[in-house]
């Protein structure tokens, strides 16, 4: 699975990570650097997080349709 970011979101992400070398390891990080730490975050990050919330919304739809037969039962 290929995750993508909008170049507007990649550039907010970049400026993050350039302010945090910056003001916690007193370096700078370039743009060029910026990016590749980026992209590894990515590859490395994303789909754990992206499996992890899809499990996470069917732990909480299976609660709702475990629930659905007490709210539209109709005793007959």
């Amino acid at each position: 699975m290929q995750i993508d970011l909008t170049d507007d979101r990649k550039a907010l992400f970049r400026g993050q990570l350039q302010s945090l070398f910056r003001e916690d390891f007193d370096e700078e990080l370039s743009d060029f650097r910026a990016n590749e730490i980026l992209d590894l975050a990515i590859k490395t990050l994303c789909p754990d997080v992206y499996n992890q919330a899809v499990q996470d919304v069917r732990a909480h739809l299976q609660v709702k349709l475990d629930d659905l037969n007490g709210e539209v039962y109709v005793d007959g």
